[in-house]
Parts: structure tokens; C-alpha cells; sequence
């Protein structure tokens, strides 16, 4: 999560590959060194603008930048950083959940500690957390980011249903889109992280509504994933499959397609994190997206969210360019450079007070934070990036019918009692 992306989630990505450059006009003429960084990004869609923006406001400097999907980008960043060809700049998520997750990195030594920067101090003590490794931070995360369902108010119009409150309903919502001709939701799993959406949006609710402490739990060995709700989760994922609640061949859709069947009203939505907002604009710009809660129970009340850190940004410990690296790093934690983020990719800014004004399709989600009905990524607190690999390999085998919920919940605490 991913995501995470994910996750985590999170974060906005894709899945296709993308090389740019952007030019930023002559060398400055003092100051010494290269005026031009080197940036590995999963923001696409997104971090465009900023790198416009950031060497407008510095003339004489060039970003050299390239973008790609989580997968595809996690494998690569390590091997770029333990061969010495990482960029200056790179995506980081948050917290211990996969190969780019900060502690991962930072253990080794391959970040750059950057509580020294002015904005470390401000960030909230729960972005702070996962921003951060043994008390130092690594990572300047920008954006807050959830998990829910993203409906086309237009294909929703057309269709005449209303987005479900209940669980009750939402099974109801999936048949009688089903029966209009227009799957409920595009999913697009054959990009293995996209797996863990659904059910971390259905694990906040009956996992985390009865027991908050759950993680704590899961720390002290007082929990697993297979003796818990985490199996009432799993179980409801694939009623909503079994119900039709998706389109055909999830597992044959990678995640640029499932973008363009919501964007299109191919389908009435898609379970995904907000980021995917601004890339359904980009692909339908015409078109109006709303975020909402994916229900899990029949009490509407009882409803969480998965809400947290996106993925923001680390510097290479080995940065051709650190101070360069530093300064771009400082105008993404800026008012100008966040809003600028998070305006592009549906989120909400990581700091107050930066003069942001919420998207109004961010309502439900702005009201679920503001309450405290959210709670995060599933896997920024697991003990190692393995857990999360094994949940997306294991949804992936149990949809093409190669594996069940038991033993995929099995493997998780298999590898979750491994530890660090």
C-alpha cells in the first residue's frame, strides 16, 4: 500500500515507463558545480508541473527526470543505490511497507538525514512517524493521501445509481450496475500493487473499527493476520469479485487500462487511492470525480478510511548534486511546491497552513481526516517489505485460482514473524 503505493500507497503512480527532460536554459555562472539534478520520480502526472515550476524559480538549473510505475520502480532503486547510479532525488514512501519505504532505504545508509531542513520540525507528529527513521527524517513527505472509491459522476448519473453507504448496499450497487451493463469498478491488478486497494479499504473498517490497537497487538504477538478480521476482509474482497462488482479479467487489466475504463464510464469507478483523480481528468477532462468511503459493514458510522503519508521524497546520501538536491527538496515541502502536488494529484498538503483550498471531491475524504476516522496504510507499520510482497503475490494467485485466503493470511504472518 501502493502504495503506499503502495503504498501506499502510497502515493500517485503508473505503470507505464517515462523518460523527460525538461530545459531550463543556460548554466548560472557561479556557484560552481553542475546546475543540473537527477530525479526518479512515481509521480507522473504530477511532478511536471513542479519541476516546471522549480526551475522557473531557479534560472540556469535543468532537471533531469524520469518516471515510472511502483513495480517497476522498486526494483530498480535499490539496485541504483547499491551500484551508485541513483538519481539525487527519489520517490520514498513512507514507513517499512516495501523496497522504497524509508526505513528499508535508510537503514543501509543509502538516504541523506534531512532533519536538518526547516520543515522537518513542522511535519505532524503521524507524518513524522513514518517519515522518519531511529528518530531522524528521511523522507519529506508532502501529501495525505486515502483509499476509497472514486466514482464517475457522470457514468453514475447515466446509470442512475447513487454511491452505497452499507455494505447491503454496496453488494446491490455492483448487481444493478452489473445489470445495466456497467461493471461497478475497473480494477487492475495484473500491476501486482493495485491488489492491495479493495481489501485495505475493507481491512480499515473490520480490522481497525473494533480494535485501533491492532497493530500493537500484531507487534507484542498478540495477533496474527489468519486467527482475525484480516479474514473477514479477504472473504468480502472476493464476494465482491464473486458479485461482479469488477469487469471482466481484472488480472488481464493493468493499471492504465483500469484508469481509462473509470475515466470513460466503461465502469461507474474504481477502488483506488485519490491520486487517481487527476489522472481520470487527464484521460477525461470533461469528466467530474468523487471520493468516497468503500463501506465493509451495515453501519455507516463504523466506516474508516485508510488515510496517511504519501510517498514524498528522498536525497541520495551520495548525491551528485546535494545542494541542488536539497533545494528542490525544500520548494517541494514550500506552500507553492506542495499545493502544487497535491492540486495535480487530488490530495491534501502534509503541513498547515500552506493556503490550500480542498477539492471539493476530497470532501469525504477532508471530513473522515478532520474526525478521526481513518487510520494507516495497513503497511507502513509491518516489520519488513516482505509481508506486503507476499500479500500482493498471494491476491494475485488466489484470483487466478492458485491459492486461498488461509494460506495467503498464513504466509503474511509467516513472514511478519520474521521481523526486521
Amino acid at each position: 500500500m501502493k502504495t503506499r503505493i503502495p503504498i501506499a500507497l502510497a502515493a500517485a503512480v503508473t505503470t507505464a515507463a517515462l523518460l523527460a527532460a525538461c530545459s531550463g536554459g543556460t548554466k548560472a555562472g557561479s556557484g560552481g558545480g553542475s546546475q543540473t539534478l537527477t530525479l526518479a520520480s512515481v509521480d507522473q502526472g504530477s511532478v511536471e508541473d513542479v519541476v516546471k515550476a522549480f526551475e522557473k524559480a531557479n534560472p540556469g538549473v535543468k532537471v533531469r527526470y524520469t518516471t515510472s510505475g511502483a513495480d517497476q520502480y522498486q526494483q530498480q532503486i535499490r539496485t541504483q543505490l547499491s551500484s551508485g547510479t541513483a538519481p539525487d532525488v527519489m520517490s520514498v514512501w513512507p514507513g517499512n511497507g516495501n523496497p522504497g519505504a524509508t526505513y528499508v532505504l535508510a537503514e543501509p545508509g543509502y538516504l541523506r538525514d534531512l532533519s536538518d531542513q526547516p520543515w522537518a520540525a513542522e511535519l505532524p507528529e503521524a507524518v513524522k512517524s513514518v517519515a522518519q527513521y531511529e528518530g531522524k527524517t528521511y523522507n519529506a513527505v508532502f501529501g495525505q493521501n486515502g483509499i476509497g472509491a472514486v466514482y464517475n459522476q457522470q457514468a453514475m448519473e447515466k446509470a442512475g445509481l447513487t454511491p452505497p453507504d452499507t455494505w447491503t448496499e454496496l453488494l446491490a450497487f455492483c448487481r444493478d450496475a452489473k445489470a445495466k451493463g456497467t461493471p461497478a469498478f475497473a480494477l487492475g491488478i495484473q500491476d501486482n500493487w493495485v491488489t492491495q486497494l479493495v481489501l485495505y479499504a475493507l481491512v480499515a473498517t473490520t480490522v481497525y473499527g473494533p480494535d485501533r490497537d491492532f497493530d500493537q497487538k500484531m507487534q507484542a504477538g498478540q495477533a496474527t493476520f489468519a486467527k482475525s478480521p484480516w479474514t473477514t476482509a479477504v472473504d468480502k474482497y472476493l464476494t465482491m469479485e464473486k458479485t461482479g462488482c469488477f469487469q471482466k479479467n481484472p488480472l488481464g487489466t493493468n493499471y492504465e487500462a483500469s484508469q481509462q475504463l473509470a475515466a470513460t464510464g466503461k465502469t461507474l469507478g474504481i477502488v483506488q487511492g485519490n491520486w487517481v483523480i487527476a489522472l481520470l481528468k487527464g484521460k477525461n477532462p470533461n469528466g467530474t470525480f468523487t471520493f468516497k468511503a468503500l463501506p465493509a459493514t451495515d453501519d455507516p458510522s463504523a466506516t474508516l478510511i485508510p488515510a496517511a503519508a504519501g510517498a514524498g521524497y528522498g536525497v541520495n546520501a551520495k548525491a551528485k548534486n546535494e545542494d541542488l538536491a536539497l533545494k528542490f527538496v525544500t520548494f517541494v515541502m514550500s506552500p507553492e511546491g506542495m499545493n502544487l502536488f497535491v492540486k495535480k494529484q487530488g490530495g491534501l498538503p502534509s503541513l498547515p497552513d500552506t493556503g490550500y483550498a480542498v477539492d471539493p471531491s476530497l470532501t469525504e475524504l477532508s471530513t473522515f481526516i478532520q474526525d478521526g476516522r481513518t487510520v494507516p496504510f495497513m503497511d507502513q507499520l509491518w516489520p519488513n517489505a516482505k509481508v506486503q510482497q507476499t500479500m500482493l503475490s498471494g491476491l494475485q494467485e488466489i484470483f487466478s485460482g492458485q491459492s486461498t485466503p488461509r494460506e495467503l493470511l498464513g504466509d503474511m504472518d509467516s513472514d511478519y514473524k520474521a521481523g526486521s
